[in-house]
């Protein structure tokens, strides 16, 4: 079968701050499981889809091998998921046009947030897509607090009237001067929270990666601020919250917040 979206799951052993990440429990089952069931349950949904790990540590391979899971081995010098993205969709469906990078830390993406992005690369004259999340009020202030004990976790985005992505930061973005107004006028906060994953068109993938990382992209950390730096087109596509949700898991204090979300609300599963 020919490939037209590829979902490629990049997972790294070493990250700095929660070496073996993906091989993580949540709930009896691992961080990287978990995500393959999410990647696998989308690729089925779509017409002339698949999904791949792309890793540099033969016990994510091995691990994928134990989760029927396909795995691609590549370069330890890739500098971000993008990169590891690109040379996985090289090496295992050249053909594709579509790439989604799925994080391997994002164990809860809805199947449905991965279909809309795709959608959203055949459908418009973009050059990258990527969902995210109209917080409500309880969802902001659950953000604050969270970012109390791991500053770095969670994005938030800016966009323009027509869902053209404007900013991403680490800080929550935008500041708002009268929030006291503001709730008592809308059930929903201005803050838009960015879900960890992002669909490319094949030529902008390798257009993104042949760029060297951008000023405020290593001010913060974030390497989608490189594309609109250099003036590339990210649309955002709205989705809806879930019960059991993160916006990426960076450390093990992420990781324990989500356990005691699952022992509140259940494990969801496959998330649909």
């Amino acid at each position: 079968m020919a490939v037209e979206t590829l979902i490629v799951i990049p997972a790294r052993y070493g990250s700095t701050r929660f070496p073996g990440k993906p091989l993580a429990e949540i709930a009896g089952q691992t961080m990287l499981q978990r995500v393959a069931a999410q990647a696998r349950a989308a690729a089925a949904k779509m017409s002339d889809a698949a999904f791949v790990v792309a890793t540099d540590d033969q016990r994510i391979a091995d691990h994928c091998a134990g989760i029927d899971a396909p795995a691609i081995m590549t370069n330890p010098a890739c500098r971000s998921g993008s990169d590891r993205a690109l040379e996985a969709a090289e090496k295992f469906a050249p053909e594709c046009k579509f790439v989604v990078n799925l994080q391997g830390d994002a164990p809860f993406t809805p199947v449905h947030y991965l279909t809309a992005t795709a959608d959203a690369l055949r459908q418009s004259a973009i050059d990258a897509a990527t969902p995210c999340i109209r917080l409500d009020w309880a969802g902001l202030d659950a953000l604050r607090d969270a970012k109390r004990t791991s500053p770095a976790s969670g994005t938030t985005c800016v966009l323009d009237p027509a869902g053209k992505a404007l900013w991403f930061s680490k800080a929550i973005i935008p500041a708002i001067r009268d929030e006291t107004a503001l709730r008592q006028q809308s059930a929903l906060s201005p803050v838009y929270r960015h879900v960890g994953l992002y669909g490319f068109t094949r030529a902008a993938l390798h257009k993104f990666t042949a760029t060297p990382p951008s000023r405020y992209e290593q001010i913060e950390g974030l390497e989608q601020l490189r594309m609109i730096e250099n003036g590339m087109s990210v649309h955002c596509v709205l989705v809806e919250p879930q019960a059991v949700s993160t916006s990426g898991i960076d450390t093990p204090a992420d990781l324990e917040r989500l356990n005691r979300m699952i022992d509140e609300l259940g494990d969801p599963g496959v998330v649909d």
